[in-house]
């Protein structure tokens, strides 16, 4: 058996005031990276730059990261903190500001790298320069645990998963105060995103003893708390829940990988700006019934959560909280029919080049995908 590593930051803080503990950080200065809006809108902009400030820090705040950060806005971001010289990278948001924060790092210790190497999985080493504190906004991407980042070239309209050892974070902080002010159609989003990425790293080629723990627990998370937390957004239990969900499932999927799932939800989002978590949903009932044929882990989480049928209860859990069970009936992203067959070729081809595509548990094709892409985009029945 070959090697195998388990990695996660060292130290995870979670639960009611979990911020605090960004008083405990030594050092002289502090880049906040957020998207800006809904954290200063909610004030958790302000409190986290305090609390640092309380802490000796001398803070900037380098704001306005987009919802599909791109090439751009990392390298920019890198030239900001090469001038400010912190010593600590604090991402502030969702998975957007966290990405990006990741990749804004490479840039600000490596000022001229060329992407293309990180696109390929040549890392350069980091923390020459700063460390990373990761605070997730929402429920969803996990980012605050991973080593993975998700940018965009915004010319070829393709999304890249970066993966890079160094991007784990030294501190993940899980406050569910933050998340609480999440409205119900994105807690829908990231917490289906949740879902995938446990579902995903559970059945991943690479699950292991180490990982599949983590994954069946933020399963069952999921199922009992997300539709409490979309119903009712002020209930701190559900909320807290899910927050636990996201960061366990990142601690399984960061180690055990994806699938085509996520392969293909990175390129249709990437053309049509399909919110990730909502692409991962539509998708994840279809690429199960595929994926089922060649493995016999789908029939082990079904034994272990007492259900007869693991597809059929995500499409049951999309449907209580708002999310459509193909992608042309969309109530969020409209895709036109003549736009998504014009493109559906060369994204198919796009999806199964994706790094998540490795660890899949079925061999799969290009021309499979396409077929998968089809089937969820009309509402069709997978059988093959």
């Amino acid at each position: 058996m070959p090697l195998k590593t388990y990695s996660v930051p060292r130290v995870i803080v979670h639960g009611k005031d979990a911020l605090d503990y960004l008083k405990e950080l030594d050092g002289k200065k502090a880049s906040i990276v957020t998207g800006g809006s809904s954290m200063k809108k909610f004030g958790f902009l302000d409190k986290v730059k305090e609390i640092l400030e309380q802490g000796g820090m001398e803070v900037q705040i380098i704001d306005g990261v987009e919802p599909d950060p791109s090439i751009k806005t990392c390298i920019e971001g890198g030239r900001k903190m090469a001038e400010f010289k912190p010593d600590w990278i604090v991402a502030l948001g969702g998975g957007s500001a966290m990405d990006a924060a990741k990749v804004m790092w490479v840039y600000y210790e490596h000022p001229d790298y060329d992407f293309n190497k990180l696109a390929n999985f040549e890392n350069p080493p980091l923390r020459t320069k700063a460390r990373m504190v990761c605070i997730a906004s929402t429920s969803g991407t996990a980012s605050e645990i991973t080593a993975f980042s998700v940018i965009t070239d915004t010319e070829s309209k393709i999304k890249y998963p970066l993966v890079h050892a160094d991007f784990i974070p030294d501190v993940a902080i899980v406050d569910p105060e933050i998340p609480s002010k999440m409205p119900a159609l994105i807690t829908a989003q990231t917490g289906m995103d949740v879902m995938t990425h446990a579902i995903e790293s559970y059945v991943s080629t690479a699950a292991d003893d180490y990982t599949k723990p983590h994954s069946l627990r933020a399963i069952e998370l999921v199922f009992d708390n997300l539709k409490k937390a979309y119903d009712n957004g002020d209930d701190l239990d559900a909320r807290e829940k899910m927050h636990d969900a996201s960061t366990l499932a990142g601690m399984a999927f960061s180690n055990a990988s994806l699938g085509i799932v996520h392969s293909m939800a990175h390129k249709i989002g990437g053309i049509f700006h399909l919110t990730h978590g909502e692409a991962n949903a539509i998708m994840l009932p279809y690429i199960i019934d595929y994926n089922r044929k060649e493995s016999d882990k789908y029939d082990q989480l079904e034994r272990l959560l007492g259900i007869d049928d693991i597809a059929e209860e995500v499409r049951k859990l999309n449907a209580s909280v708002g999310i459509t069970s193909c992608i042309k009936d969309g109530k969020n992203t409209e895709i036109a029919e003549k736009d998504f067959n014009e493109v559906l070729e060369e994204m198919s081809k796009n999806a199964f080049a994706d790094a998540c595509t490795l660890t899949n548990p079925r061999n799969t094709s290009a021309s499979d995908i396409k077929r998968i892409y089809k089937a969820a985009y009309y509402g069709e029945k997978v059988d093959f």
